[in-house]
């Protein structure tokens, strides 16, 4: 674990004004601004009045982009926490320092924030409890945290927290891996996919991330940061055409797969313990498109630091999935295009143990599958195994899969058709992850899942799906809506499907999308086995075999929210660029002054002749040498991209 990581919020708090640092008694009645660090950022938090709730508003680079909204918790009763609180204390701090994760888009990163606490107290049921808030450069975040009570736990069954922003806000919404919608906060409805079962949260809402750009071109994306025990934020329309208020899940979302699907038990209520928090309801905030591209750390520095001993194994990559029917022969074919191509790993997808079926034992394999000779011909070559389990197995057998696969070496667990909403899933799933990562297992989940900044509380936990991916064939208008939307929150599993005839943007575009798309474990021809590209003609997989997974510094350089995108990453001395662009043709003018001294070679792969169908668009290449003066211009087809490549000459 690193230094910076284990000191925290609390061992670096000091005044960040006169008088601030000081719990202050008896206070006045406020209201208490808050501002970031280099002034642009300021919330302000309103104390309760005659029966109302406390509230909270929030500016930006001299713009309002929340209006005042009501914070509360919502009781098992039905009763709210807040209305007729009474204010204790105020007490400012605040805390300067970075931090440097052991991989993610860049290698460190701001964490200065300054804070206030305000502490209330409710006299007549003896509850004491405060309203925290932290405002950083790039946004905000705020939490409830429980002081004293008159039981062991408190039982909740809702939160309050009104988001109204400034009139004639858009917001674009989604909702169980459905596609983005466009409308006023108040109208967010957006249509889920699958169709929701019986066991479902009902009526509009959506699920986190939400993106809200303002009739001022201010973007905001709101997201949660530290759930570690408490069910999942989703957002219903608010009282008017401009707000949205926080909803927290009875039901897991879309709960599909095996062992009760369309029959799942909602959680009506939940308890919170005394001196524990809710998860941090965090803001991002920025002036452009592209610039909330380039404020995505945000929800992980919010995050509990890491909890795990050590994160030196912890091995990043790319990975083939091996295809069904599961053999011993396709399986070490896969080990050997692993090894041509520069992929860490491979990985067993569903129904390679037990009788086929997702239930039965996870710890043996299907007959004719030699899982020790795999693993020992994977292992010979640098080349980590991965194996799928599914949730229910997982929850019956976690001990003896945990102890089988350290015998066995393996390098890690994809976990399918995991439930996410309620207090009992993200207690099950932060169990899960924590105990792989203790057991030396990289994890990656999979289903209806969003992202909450775990992957600073738990490196080990690499990738997770909560998107609609390149296994559904979306369309090039959803691709360059996701990194202003759902990506924002959090590494993002897409799983290029390279070259697939049932894809509907061009072989470039996807290349561009390994870029485009941060996740440390990456996975490419989803759809394909190693014989498809061992035939002559692909000489553009050398961009798949050189593209990192994680990043030493990441730039987004244009951008425009469901139109196109354009990001450069480097590792080490090479920067990796991904250009995409929807349904519209279009030239993009790039100016490379990111670069810096010398000269570079730049390798191109970009769009031919636009094909009738987008996927048979060929990919051309070429090689020229450029500087940080040159501006490259790269001609998109429909629903097409780039992918440039560059290393110091």
């Amino acid at each position: 674990m690193r230094r910076r990581d284990l000191l925290g919020a609390v061992a670096m708090v000091a005044p960040f004004a006169t008088g601030w640092g000081e719990a202050k008694a008896a206070p006045d009645g406020g209201p208490w601004a808050v501002p970031s660090p280099d002034g642009q950022i300021e919330v302000t938090l309103f104390s309760p009045q005659k029966g109302t709730a406390p509230a909270w508003k929030a500016r930006a680079y001299g713009k309002p982009i929340l209006e005042r909204g009501a914070l509360a918790l919502v009781l098992a009763d039905g009763a709210s926490l807040g209305p007729g609180a009474v204010v204790e204390t105020v007490r400012r701090t605040n805390h300067r320092g970075v931090w440097e994760p052991p991989f993610s888009t860049a290698r460190r990163f701001d964490e200065s924030f300054n804070e206030l606490v305000l502490q209330l107290s409710d006299p007549g049921r003896q509850i004491r409890f405060a309203i925290v808030v932290r405002v950083h450069d790039h946004g905000f975040a705020i939490r409830y945290r429980i002081g004293s009570l008159p039981r062991k736990t408190l039982m909740l069954s809702g939160e309050t927290t009104d988001f109204r922003f400034s009139a004639g806000s858009q917001v674009w919404s989604s909702r169980d891996e459905g596609d983005y919608a466009v409308s006023s906060p108040g109208a967010i409805d957006p249509v889920p996919d699958p169709p929701l079962t019986k066991s479902s949260d009902r009526g509009p809402m959506a699920d986190l991330p939400l993106t809200v750009v303002t009739a001022d071109r201010m973007v905001l994306s709101i997201a949660e940061s530290d759930r570690l025990d408490y069910p999942r934020l989703a957002f219903k329309p608010g009282r008017d055409a401009d707000s949205v208020v926080s909803y927290l899940m009875r039901f897991p979302g879309r709960a599909t797969g095996w062992s009760g699907p369309g029959d799942t038990p909602p959680e009506l209520s939940f308890p919170l313990a005394a001196a524990s928090a809710t998860p941090w309801r965090v803001v991002t905030v920025a002036r452009s498109d592209a610039e909330i591209v380039d404020r995505s750390g945000l929800p992980a520095i919010f995050a509990s630091p890491n909890r795990l001993r050590s994160t030196k194994w912890i091995r990043p990559g790319k990975a083939i999935r091996v295809r069904v029917p599961y053999t011993t022969e396709r399986a070490l074919a896969c080990i050997d295009f692993a090894r041509r191509r520069k992929l860490a790993h491979i990985e067993f997808d569903a129904h390679w143990y037990g009788d086929g079926t997702d239930p039965s034992d996870a710890t043996v394999p299907i007959p004719g599958l030699d899982m020790r000779r795999i693993l020992g011909e994977a292992r010979a070559h640098g080349i980590g195994v991965i194996l799928y389990v599914d949730r229910v197995p997982a929850m019956r057998q976690l001990p003896a899969i945990l102890r089988r696969y350290r015998e066995w070496g393996v390098a890690g667990i994809k976990f399918g058709f995991m439930w996410e909403g309620r207090q009992q899933d993200t207690r099950f799933i932060n169990h899960l992850v924590q105990a792989c990562g203790d057991a030396g297992l990289l994890v990656s989940l999979h289903d209806d899942l969003r992202p909450a900044g775990l992957e600073r509380t738990y490196p080990n936990y690499v990738a997770l799906e909560g998107v609609r991916g390149n296994e559904h064939f979306p369309t090039a208008r959803h691709n360059v809506t996701l990194p202003f939307t759902r990506c924002v929150a959090g590494p993002i599993d897409y799983t290029i499907c390279y070259a697939q005839d049932r894809n509907r943007t061009t072989n470039a575009h996807q290349l561009a999308a390994a870029v485009v798309y941060y996740s440390p474990l990456a996975f490419l021809y989803w759809y394909d086995e190693p014989a498809k590209f061992d035939t002559a003609g692909w000489d553009e997989l050398v961009w798949f075999d050189e593209c990192p997974t994680t990043w030493d510094e990441s730039r987004t350089l244009s951008g425009r929210i469901g139109e196109h995108v354009v990001i450069a990453r480097r590792s080490a001395k090479r920067w990796f660029l991904g250009a995409m662009t929807n349904e519209e043709a279009r030239t993009l003018s790039v100016p490379l002054g990111f670069l810096g001294s010398g000269r570079w070679a730049a390798t191109i792969f970009s769009d031919g002749k636009p094909a009738q169908a987008a996927w048979r668009t060929p990919v051309t290449s070429a090689i020229r040498e450029v500087g940080s003066a040159d501006v490259l211009q790269l001609k998109l087809a429909p629903s097409g991209g780039a992918a440039v490549m560059l290393s110091p000459v």
